[in-house]
Formats: structure tokens, C-alpha cells, sequence
């Protein structure tokens, strides 16, 4: 059997682009340990973006990530190739950043009826500094530009259902148009706002949230300093 400590891109004969998830993982079972980090450097961004969605913090998003690459690795006889293995690793992710943010009771679920809770940081009726008053009115600014920027019809749905709050039904009947119409418009609308802020800040959504090389590398390092010990 191969050491365990080899490198992981000379582990087996084919390059590391040309294996495929399974492929490594069956690898890793087989006693290929340092293949992991192959399986690790592939899925980091995508696990430190839910990680840090769920926390809303950058440290223990990392923690998060590092537990849940141990958790897999000691569990990885349970991956069943039945989803993506990128998949599978996530909700494994998503299920320990869950744990963690409740058991320090900051999460509060999503109310489907009422769409933020009410008891999200930016609705909080604490007093706020005139730093945060100022930024607060230069985001007003943004998003009334934004919602200007939506075509007709669109920006209609957008004000009436998100910012007036009426229901679908009611938007429909004020601007004369099916409730499908309604939620078409609407779904557009929201994904054409999304783009225009993320522009207008210079970014686009595959810039939010990176985990760039040197934090990738002590993930990694740490994981397998820890699984091939």
C-alpha cells in the first residue's frame, strides 16, 4: 500500500484535474490519505461560503470548515456517490455552522410569511452612532438608484410587493396583471437589483466572500496535520 504521506499530486497517475471526486475518495478509503487535500482545495471556497453565510464571521467560518473536513474524512465510508461529493461535504458544513450559531442562539430561521426577521441586526431599534447613520443613508441612496434602474412593469412589482409589502394578489389587482406576471416580474427584478448594486460597488457575485490561496494552504495544512498523524 502507498504511504500515506505521499503528495497528492503524485499519488496516482493521473493528473489532479483529470480524477474525479469519487475517484479520490475511493482513493482515500484505499489508504491514499494526502489525496484529501485534493478533495479539500477543490470544495474550500465553496464550504467557506456557506460556513460564512450561516456565522457572518470570517474566524469561525474557518473553524467551521476544519471540522467538517474531519467529520468527512472520519466518515467518508458513508459517502455513497448518491450527490455530488461537494454536496455531500456542505450540508456537513452547513449542518456544523448551523449547530454552532444555535447553541450561541444567533439564529433566528427564516419566516416565510414574513421574509426577514424582525430580529435581524439592521432593524435593531438600538440607538446607532453617526458613522452608522451616514452609511445607512448612502445605502438608501444606492438602492433608490438601484430600483430606478429597473425597467418598467419590473420596477413596479419590486415596490409595491417589497417595498409596500402587498401581496401578490393585491399587486396583481393594482397594476392590472396575473399573479403570474407578478412573480415573474418580481423574480427579475430581484435578480436585476442584485447584479446592479453588486456593479455598482465593483464587484460581481463570484467576488463576494473569496478564500484565496494562503488561507486555502493553512486549511489545508491543518486538516492534514491532523488526519495523517
Amino acid at each position: 500500500m502507498m504511504d500515506s504521506t505521499v503528495t497528492a499530486s503524485s499519488a496516482v497517475g493521473l493528473e489532479p484535474a483529470e480524477q474525479s471526486d469519487d475517484t479520490i475518495v475511493g482513493q482515500v478509503l484505499a489508504g491514499h490519505t494526502a489525496l484529501f487535500e485534493l478533495l479539500m482545495r477543490r470544495c474550500n471556497e465553496q464550504l467557506y461560503r456557506a460556513a460564512r453565510a450561516i456565522t457572518r464571521d470570517e474566524r469561525e467560518a474557518e473553524d467551521v470548515m476544519q471540522q467538517a473536513y474531519l467529520n468527512a474524512f472520519a466518515n467518508l465510508q458513508q459517502f455513497k456517490g448518491h450527490a455530488q461529493f461537494s454536496t455531500w461535504l456542505t450540508r456537513i458544513a452547513v449542518n456544523e455552522a448551523l449547530a454552532r450559531v444555535r447553541r450561541r442562539a444567533r439564529y433566528e430561521p427564516f419566516d416565510e410569511d414574513n421574509g426577514l426577521s424582525m430580529n435581524e441586526p439592521f432593524l435593531s431599534s438600538n440607538p446607532v452612532d453617526p458613522e452608522r447613520q451616514a452609511f445607512a443613508g448612502e445605502l438608501h441612496d444606492l438602492l433608490e438608484w438601484a430600483i430606478d434602474t429597473l425597467p418598467a412593469g419590473a420596477r413596479e412589482v419590486f415596490v409595491l410587493r417589497d417595498v409596500e409589502g402587498l401581496s401578490t394578489a393585491e399587486t396583481a389587482a393594482a397594476l392590472d396583471v396575473s399573479e403570474d406576471v407578478v412573480k415573474t416580474r418580481l423574480s427579475r427584478a430581484r435578480t436585476a437589483l442584485r447584479r446592479r448594486l453588486l456593479e455598482r460597488a465593483g464587484a460581481t457575485a463570484p467576488d463576494v466572500f473569496r478564500f484565496l490561496r494562503p488561507r486555502c494552504d493553512r486549511i489545508v495544512a491543518s486538516v492534514l496535520a491532523r488526519i495523517t498523524r
